[in-house]
């Protein structure tokens, strides 16, 4: 799967040290996007669509998503977004 959506538990969240990541924040608006390496991030705020080849995936606060490397999709912010977020 190219894209990956989970519901951390805050001890996952503290583990992984994502409050020293950085925050990314976004208006409403959509985008042609690709991921050159894979995209861990924790929204903190919004609704965004991603469309891919192999359909749409609706996230938004509270998701921890994986976006694996060379993903080709159109990011639909749907409520304007924050996030942090990591490149590994």
């Amino acid at each position: 799967m190219d894209i990956e959506i989970k519901k951390p538990e805050k001890s996952e969240l503290a583990q992984r040290n994502v409050t020293s990541w950085p925050i990314w924040e976004k208006e409403v608006s959509r985008f042609d996007w690709q991921y050159e390496s894979t995209e861990e991030c924790y929204l903190l705020e919004g609704k965004v669509v991603v469309e891919t080849e192999n359909g749409k995936v609706e996230f938004g606060k509270g998701d921890f998503v994986t976006f694996q490397k060379g993903l080709s999709c159109v990011w639909d912010i749907k409520e304007p977004v924050k996030k942090h977020f990591n490149f590994k």
